[in-house]
């Protein structure tokens, strides 16, 4: 079906220039008719909708790709009105790197969307759970294949473990039977779901590189994921095994010191991973590999609190306790 409304149909946050900084957000709660799906597109209901620090760094400028103005919002849950017989009324689930940064996002109502992008949620899955998987999981899934994948016989370290993304991680290593340990520079519990137990560390008070090396017999760690990148950094290289592969997903400073020597003694492989660089459609094959996995429980999704699911009308406070490390996924429910 291919219709138009011409009444006002819904609310929708809109960036017309990067704001200063947190306190001072630039972001518009527009009104916006239906839009128009064409040729090979959908149109999705926004039920419920991820905020991620992606969305807030790019309302600050800090993605020079990104279009303006636009309606920001990567990762989605929502039902299919207007499409294929075959997928309208379908409740469904995604996030991808073009979504809120090149077109707009699901930080609407309503958002138009690639076919090939649609992907029918876990039942399981409350659309609030299944529109805060997104870009946490597909970094997470997309890291460690980039890494050659988790073997039981590994040892993982992931820093910045109670982040989304490294939770993420974290219950995809521990599903692969590896043993992980987890870093944080301000707690020593780990707030996450993991499919068995894990070792947390306190980078602040802990020497971690000497205490994984005396619990792995001096081998250390096969794959670190870092989702900080600089305060981490040393630590990291100094935990990595022979062969050891780590995963940067963010960063603090670009320029680190780097041992050149010790790499490529240590035969160590660096990755960088960009989801930007995924679309919606990457996202959904992605989460066609993880649906399964949610839908017998291997994988949890995040908690939902009540008081981080937020209405448009909140949006530059939602935004800004991304930022300032809210330990709980925020949402938008429009």
């Amino acid at each position: 079906m291919d219709t138009q409304t011409a009444q006002k149909a819904g609310k929708a946050l809109w960036l017309t220039q990067k704001s200063p900084d947190l306190d001072n957000l630039q972001i518009d709660v527009i009104d916006v008719d239906v839009p128009r799906p064409g040729p090979g597109q959908v149109l999705v209901e926004i039920v419920a909708a991820g905020v991620n620090p992606s969305d807030v760094k790019a309302s600050l400028g800090h993605m020079p790709h990104a279009i303006w103005p636009r309606t920001p919002g990567r990762d989605f849950g929502g039902i299919v009105r207007e499409g294929p017989a075959s997928l309208v009324g379908l409740e469904v689930w995604g996030g991808g790197g073009e979504l809120g940064i090149s077109q707009n996002g699901s930080h609407a109502r309503w958002m138009v969307l690639d076919q090939k992008a649609v992907r029918a949620k876990p039942e399981n899955l409350t659309m609030e759970e299944a529109g805060s998987i997104g870009v946490p999981f597909i970094t997470a899934f997309e890291g460690l294949r980039e890494a050659g994948g988790v073997q039981p016989t590994d040892v993982v370290l992931v820093c910045g473990a109670n982040g989304k993304v490294g939770q993420a991680a974290i219950q995809l290593a521990t599903m692969a039977g590896a043993n992980v340990f987890a870093v944080e520079y301000n707690t020593g519990t780990f707030i996450g779901h993991a499919k068995s137990p894990i070792e947390m560390l306190n980078g602040q008070t802990q020497d971690v590189a000497s205490i994984i090396r005396e619990k792995t017999g001096g081998h250390g760690a096969d794959i670190v994921f870092n989702t900080v990148g600089s305060p981490y950094f040393e630590v990291a290289n100094k935990t990595m095994a022979k062969y050891a592969r780590q995963i940067f997903i963010s960063t603090f400073d670009r320029a680190v010191p780097f041992d050149i020597f010790n790499f490529f003694r240590g035969c160590h492989k660096y990755i960088g991973i960009d989801t930007l660089a995924l679309s919606s459609v990457d996202g959904a094959r992605i989460f066609d590999k993880l649906k399964p996995k949610f839908e017998d429980g291997k994988l949890k999704p995040f908690p939902i609190n009540p008081a981080t699911c937020y209405s448009l009308a909140d949006a530059s406070k939602a935004y800004a306790s991304v930022l300032r490390g809210t330990s709980d996924r925020v949402l938008f429910k429009p």
